[in-house]
């Protein structure tokens, strides 16, 4: 059990002084210090490979900001690299994935290539004993979505026309991404991941007839499968989250990450869910005052007897200032729930 233990007690709901709070990209460009690790890899995906890098990097937060959880540095599109898909990164474009369409050319799932995020987990475990290690995986639809689009898009349409128009293969994809994570996701538990978070990050994009049809039975398949084998916590982020919150509620998982489209001081009251979340991101650009305001304000609309973890409704970019992020953080821990 880690000494700082509020985010576990925040996803069981027990009594907490204050609201834990971590932050999704928090360990990235914005950082000095990360830029220089990231100085000693060629490209990205072998940054991720290294374990010794990979494992500072992930402490860098720790460290940097005393945030209340570490989450391993990795990216939520390693998985696909052991089904067959080919994935680089771009400097300055993202991520590029190429296969060839067909299911049959997608090899079958195996762990062990990815065994270095495991290893990630148990060294940055064994590095510290102050704070909970999340794991993470993408959803199936983000990795769907990826692997048709070829990299990230603005409107999301040849993930759109494959579902619609070649729904027999797109289930089968689905299917097939649902086993694949429940097996990644296992490893980083069995690793010794105190927390999975699951990435749906390309949701905001479907109408919710989508999102409930192709998207939701497969996320609850997964969260289903984790739960019956661990009592690892689950946290569900997922964009567009006011279209879908009530569908989401039924999900098994134990925390919804939700963004800046939620109303928390209602859904706090509205639903026993736990609640991550949901200060948008924008606010960092802001004046120091502006930014110190907007977290207050978000604090103090929460009601104080709910299970509840501080994070942005989206990642950390890399234009922002460290000052700030320190200032968010600071602003958040000195917040007690009375």
């Amino acid at each position: 059990m880690p000494k700082n233990d509020l985010l576990l007690k925040a996803l069981r709901k027990e009594p907490v002084e204050r609201f834990p709070v971590w932050l999704m990209r928090q360990a990235g460009r914005y950082m000095r210090e990360y830029r220089d690790l990231r100085a000693r890899e060629e490209n990205f995906m072998s940054f991720c490979k290294n374990i010794d890098l990979a494992v500072k990097v992930s402490l860098l937060p720790l460290e940097l900001l005393k945030v209340d959880a570490v989450i391993i540095f990795s990216d939520i599109l390693v998985p696909l690299s052991a089904l067959g898909v080919e994935v680089e990164f771009v400097e300055n474009e993202g991520p590029k994935l190429s296969w060839s369409g067909n299911l049959s050319d997608l090899k079958g799932y195996d762990a062990q290539e990815n065994s270095y995020v495991y290893e990630i987990i148990r060294r940055v475990k064994k590095a510290q004993d102050e704070v909970p290690v999340i794991g993470f995986g993408g959803a199936p639809f983000t990795l769907v979505s990826y692997m048709i689009e070829g990299g990230s898009s603005r409107d999301f349409r040849k993930t759109k026309l494959y579902m619609w128009e070649r729904e027999y293969d797109y289930r089968r994809l689905m299917e097939l991404l649902v086993d694949t994570l429940e097996s990644y996701l296992s490893h980083q538990i069995e690793a010794g991941a105190d927390v999975i978070q699951l990435f749906d990050s390309w949701t905001g994009y479907l109408s919710r007839e989508d999102y409930e049809e192709m998207v939701f039975p497969y996320v609850s398949e997964l969260m289903g499968r984790l739960k019956r084998r661990y009592d690892t916590p689950l946290i569900y982020f997922f964009r567009g989250s006011s279209s879908f919150i009530d569908l989401a509620k039924q999900l098994p998982a134990d925390a919804l990450s939700v963004d800046w489209s939620v109303d928390l001081s209602v859904e706090c009251v509205r639903s026993d869910k736990v609640f991550q979340g949901n200060l948008e991101p924008t606010v960092l650009y802001a004046r120091e005052e502006t930014v110190k305001l907007k977290a207050l304000e978000l604090l103090r609309s929460i009601p104080r007897r709910t299970g509840y973890i501080f994070n942005l409704g989206h990642g950390l970019a890399p234009d922002m200032e460290f000052d700030k992020v320190k200032l968010l953080v600071d602003t958040v821990k000195s917040f007690r729930i009375n």
